[in-house]
């Protein structure tokens, strides 16, 4: 049960390790692509935060956004692998995070396409929430085994 626990693990943290690798790989002096595609959803997403928080958020640049994801993703899903409950929670902190921002349905006409589309990569996300949420609650409901005592012999 041990290696089918580690490779679905491995496949799991897979999703988060490559996608870290191509936006490392494609970074450049302005964040690459990544940037370029998040920036207006995360401007829009700022605008709304703003307008119901009752203050200005401040400027972020979207190269450390980025470089902060590629963090999250890659150190997340390096620890994940080998059952760390703190990949756990830097994965989960990268999902709160990118999702809501990056697939922004409710901007959107239930009409049209990309209503459809961001949805369900909404969803999708929610699913791998709860898959760390399931894990992290089966890592805390599984007791810890006590350490045996070693015995000392008597001498007399």
């Amino acid at each position: 049960m041990g290696f089918v626990s580690f490779a679905g693990r491995v496949l799991f943290a897979s999703v988060f390790l490559l996608s870290a690798y191509q936006e490392f790989s494609e970074f450049g002096v302005n964040g690459g692509p990544a940037a370029k595609a998040l920036k207006p959803k995360f401007n829009l997403f700022m605008k709304h935060a703003s307008s119901h928080i009752g203050f200005e958020v401040p400027h972020v640049e979207m190269r450390q956004v980025i470089a902060g994801t590629i963090f999250l993703k890659g150190l997340g899903g390096l620890l994940f692998i080998f059952s760390s409950s703190f990949g756990a929670y830097l994965l989960l902190l990268y999902l709160a995070f990118i999702t809501p921002v990056m697939y922004d349905f409710y901007n959107y006409d239930v009409e049209k396409s990309e209503f459809v589309q961001l949805f369900s990569k909404f969803i999708q996300n929610l699913a791998l929430i709860g898959a760390l949420l399931f894990f992290l609650g089966m890592k805390n409901s599984i007791p810890k085994r006590p350490k045996k005592k070693v015995s000392k012999t008597k001498t007399n």
